[in-house]
């Protein structure tokens, strides 16, 4: 006789040598050899991760029970190794079992069930499935109550979303786990919220600055659009967990990385760009992106107010700020004297200022150079000191809250070090730009930012300026190289070399 075996076991049993999947399998393959009327055809595994296919799966074992015309014998530890599917599939066994289509062996209970079975033995399988379902359901009662106190604690029962890592409370026995901003992430998701919030950004621009800044999913791969889509419409960053097992919203306990105001604005656009998509793309902002508030360090956002007047306002995403709009004809201003100063070079001191450019620009090369050798040589220090770490975690030369916090540190440190390498990597310290056609471009720029479109505009202002900050209602900013260097020799001619 044909015999087919099923195994499962759930999440927790798969710790248990006794009940493991191969500890199952070892046991029915040897009563399948003793059993001289038996022959092993085909094997079936579930594994309670992927409890959603066992429908399908509970299906393939009825359809190749049902596809023979001789007795199979359906090999099962125990009772209470069937499924809930199976349980649930009872009478479609039952039927099979009438109809002399199968066999029902359970070794470890020392029960066999066929046609003729007497009235006792099918009274214990009654009992026994009775018994697994009762099992079954005191299990999820279980469940459902850990769920509740969780919930009324604020805590989450999966792993927390990208941005936050689980921190053990105790280390030693590792049991319970806080949920804490993740030192490399955090600010990346806060970036996003922020950069979507002006409304210039789209998923795919977002995707790229993610890739820009190194965000890697679970899998350590480049985060994908539709994963930039999840993290916007995560309440998780503004206070809120959510269960998909329960269907249920809940405030959690942890550190917010975004305010509420900020997360329904994002939520806002979106829902407006699934409305009018071209509408949204048809209105650029000159400072749209480009402007942060001196008091918090968030983006400011573009408005417009009464059809026709443009205002900025800080997003507040730490929530530390009051609202307070600023015309965009008022943050112009200093840019507008910054034109000015430029059409007013004299034509006389442009020679010179060609020579201290280049002067100046050789020397700031060399500061460049020897400051990159610097990070990289402090980067390589600081892993070298990892790897010692580890080797004395791994002698057990040093405790695990000592190792977590050292290791925490200097991933901290490289952290910063990064940060400070792709600033001095961005910087255009060769001047690849000829002087000559900056010196043009320089006294030329606010002639040709008033005729440009405002898109155009934007593109100048992202050129031209350096870290613009909105404090109060006044703008802030640095001129990037070259500029600085032009606007402050040719305002300041007599300090120019002779």
């Amino acid at each position: 006789m044909k015999a087919i075996i099923l195994a499962r076991v759930s999440t927790e049993e798969q710790k248990e040598a006794g009940n493991s999947l191969p500890a199952q399998q070892t046991r029915l393959r040897s009563y399948i050899e003793r059993t001289s009327k038996l022959e092993l055809d085909r094997e079936f595994i579930f594994d309670e991760s992927a409890y959603k296919e066992h429908r399908k799966e509970f299906d393939k074992v009825i359809e190749y029970v049902s596809s023979h015309k001789e007795t199979v014998a359906f090999c099962c530890d125990k009772v209470d190794r069937l499924t809930r599917d199976f349980l649930v599939g009872l009478p479609e066994l039952e039927r099979l079992r009438r109809d002399g289509k199968i066999e029902l062996h359970f070794p470890s209970d020392n029960l066999v069930l066929h046609r003729d079975s007497p009235a006792t033995d099918l009274f214990h399988f009654n009992i026994a499935v009775s018994l697994a379902q009762y099992y079954s359901n005191a299990i999820s009662d279980n469940t459902k109550r850990a769920f509740e106190q969780k919930r009324r604690s604020g805590e989450i029962t999966g792993p927390p979303p990208i941005g936050y890592r689980s921190v053990p409370l105790d280390v030693q026995k590792r049991t319970r786990s806080n949920v804490v901003p993740d030192p490399e992430t955090a600010h990346i998701i806060q970036k996003l919220f922020e950069l979507y919030a002006t409304g210039n950004h789209s998923l795919i621009t977002l995707k790229r600055e993610a890739e820009r800044l190194s965000l890697k999913g679970r899998s350590g791969k480049a985060v994908a659009r539709s994963v930039i889509e999840n993290i916007l419409k995560n309440e998780f960053y503004y206070g809120f967990a959510y269960s998909k097992k329960y269907n249920l919203r809940y405030p959690h306990k942890y550190e917010c990385l975004i305010t509420r105001e900020l997360f329904e604005k994002c939520r806002d656009i979106r829902e407006s760009r699934k409305q009018k998509p071209s509408k949204m793309d048809a209105k650029p902002f000159i400072f749209r992106g480009l402007l942060s508030c001196k008091n918090c360090g968030c983006l400011m956002s573009p408005e417009i107010k009464k059809g026709r007047f443009i205002y900025y306002s800080c997003t507040n995403a730490k929530g530390i700020c009051k609202r307070v709009y600023v015309p965009e004809k008022v943050l112009l201003k200093p840019v507008y004297a910054v034109f000015e100063a430029f059409a007013g070079i004299p034509e006389a001191v442009q020679e010179r200022l060609v020579l201290e450019l280049r002067t100046l620009n050789e020397g700031e090369s060399v500061f460049h150079e020897r400051e990159i050798a610097r990070i990289q040589a402090e980067y390589t220090k600081a892993q070298k000191r990892i790897e010692t770490l580890l080797d004395m975690r791994l002698d057990q030369s040093i405790t695990p809250d000592d190792y977590d916090k050292k290791l925490q540190d200097l991933k901290d440190k490289q952290y910063g070090l990064n940060v400070e390498l792709d600033e001095y990597t961005k910087a255009d310290h060769q001047y690849h730009i000829h002087v000559g056609t900056v010196l043009n471009l320089s006294r030329r720029i606010g002639e040709i930012f008033e005729s440009s479109e405002t898109g155009e505009k934007r593109a100048i202002l992202n050129f031209l300026l350096q870290n613009p900050t909105v404090n109060g209602k006044t703008l802030g900013f640095t001129l990037r190289s070259p500029f600085n260097t032009v606007l402050e020799l040719a305002t300041c001619p007599t300090g120019l070399r002779g």
